[in-house]
C-alpha cells in the first residue's frame, strides 16, 4: 500500500474519532485537572462547604466576606508543605491567594462530604 494511501487512511480515522469524541463529550462537564494542585482545589469546591466559629470571627474582624472562599478555591495555590496530607480521616490543605488586592490565605480541613474552612489570615507582604 502506497504512503498517500495509508495517510489517507489515517486522516479518515483520526476525523471520526474526533467527531465522536466531540459527540460524547458535547455538554458534559468534563475537565482535565491533572495536576495535584487543581485535583485538590476541585475536590474541596464540589463539596458542602462550612465555616468553623473561629474562622467566622476572622471573617468579620477583617471585612472579607465568604466570597473569597471561593475566589481562592478557584486562584489560589495549595502549600502542601504547610498542609497535613497525612491524616486518615480529614486532610488539611493551606490554600494561598488573593482577593479583592488581599493578600490571604486559608485552612480547610477536607474530610469525605464535606469541607471546612478552619482559619482565615491576612497575608502581609
Amino acid at each position: 500500500m502506497k504512503f498517500v494511501h495509508r495517510l489517507a487512511y489515517y486522516s479518515f480515522g483520526l476525523v471520526i474519532g474526533i467527531v465522536f469524541l466531540l459527540f460524547f463529550l458535547s455538554g458534559k462537564k468534563t475537565s482535565c485537572n491533572y495536576g495535584l494542585d487543581a485535583r485538590v482545589k476541585k475536590n474541596i469546591r464540589i463539596k458542602e462547604r462550612q465555616i468553623s466559629e473561629e474562622a467566622l470571627r476572622q471573617f468579620q474582624d477583617t471585612q472579607i466576606d465568604t466570597a473569597s472562599i471561593s475566589a481562592l478555591l478557584s486562584n489560589g495555590n495549595v502549600d502542601f508543605k504547610k498542609s497535613n496530607t497525612k491524616l486518615d480521616s480529614c486532610k488539611v490543605y493551606y490554600i494561598e491567594g488573593s482577593y479583592k488586592k488581599e493578600n490571604l490565605a486559608m485552612l480547610f480541613e477536607n474530610c469525605d462530604s464535606i469541607a471546612r474552612v478552619q482559619k482565615l489570615t491576612v497575608i502581609d507582604e
